[in-house]
């Protein structure tokens, strides 16, 4: 008898969570919030202007998925997302802005930008339910912080403001993949990697006379769909 009670509570609560897998079956859109930790590493490209080291890159922020079929196999995943990243850069005499150039000067670059990305992802579903997916596309943003630490002719200056000499405008590529997984009926988990790769020259090179300098990060996505 307990047996069957058993087995008639397991059934139940089988249908249950079938029907709301059912109901969320032809959604157009799905909203939910990630934290992406990080590697990143502006990239010099140009004769007296060298990186000494990366900086750590993290970004948090609100996914959304736009399906674009009824079996939510395809969609376009963007949303809005705050990034900070960086790099320690070390300018030759006659590099840089225009008070530190009398020497060779280091400047440690903290970056913050908004950043919206807009990406085709595909997903191939398993028996288990967990779900692996791959992303391409895009990214535009714009900066919102951006400060340095500088070391130059044996003094320290903390904190400088520098958004004005960064460009007004950022865009980029974007490659993805890892795992989606259920956490509970209404809940999934999504845990990937990520890699952004800016195009838009990040320095004005009228204030830095440095040349193109880009960015990579290597990101590791953490997110939870509702």
């Amino acid at each position: 008898m307990a047996a069957v009670l058993l087995a008639s509570a397991a059934s139940l609560s089988a249908q249950s969570f079938s029907d709301r897998m059912s109901e969320k079956t032809g959604r157009k859109v799905r909203f939910g919030f990630k934290i992406d930790p990080g590697a990143s590493f502006l990239n010099p490209q140009e004769a007296g202007v060298t990186r000494n080291s990366g900086r750590f890159y993290f970004s948090y922020g609100v996914l959304a998925d736009w399906f674009i079929d009824d079996g939510e196999r395809y969609a376009l995943a963007t949303g809005v997302q705050v990034t900070h990243f960086g790099s320690v850069m070390q300018y030759e005499a006659g590099k840089g802005l225009s008070d530190f150039r009398s020497a060779s000067s280091e400047y440690d670059i903290r970056l913050q930008y908004i950043e919206v990305p807009v990406a085709l992802k595909l997903k191939t579903a398993t028996a288990k339910g967990f779900d692996f997916y791959g992303q391409f596309g895009g990214f535009v943003g714009m900066p919102i912080r951006a400060r340095a630490n500088v070391i130059s002719n044996m003094q320290r200056f903390d904190k400088l403001s520098v958004l004005r000499q960064i460009q007004p405008f950022t865009a980029g590529m974007l490659l993805g993949a890892g795992i989606e997984y259920p956490l509970t009926e209404t809940l999934t988990g999504v845990v990937g990697i990520n890699y952004q790769n800016n195009f838009v020259d990040i320095t004005r090179n009228g204030k830095w006379n440095d040349g193109r300098v880009t960015a990579n990060s290597f990101i590791l996505r953490l997110g939870v769909y509702f």
